[in-house]
């Protein structure tokens, strides 16, 4: 199935290794752009050696947002 603004690139064995997100279409997706923050924190965590709990993330994510975060 083929999705409106996404394109999957294959690797040499056929298997889907790769996301094309046109972010034209997609960019206001919350979803996506909760992901991409996700990655941007993971490759920050490599880099510096750090780990952030998933508490304080979501603190550092509602705070950033201008949103009141309540402990799940």
């Amino acid at each position: 199935m083929e999705l409106a603004g996404i394109k999957y690139t294959k690797d040499a064995t056929g298997k889907k290794r790769y996301v094309r997100v046109d972010l034209d279409m997609h960019g206001e997706n919350q979803l996506l752009e909760d992901f991409l923050d996700l990655l941007e924190i993971e490759a920050a965590k490599k880099e510096k050696g750090e780990y952030v709990t998933l508490e304080e993330f979501m603190k550092k994510e509602y705070k950033r947002r201008g949103l009141k975060y309540d402990a799940i």
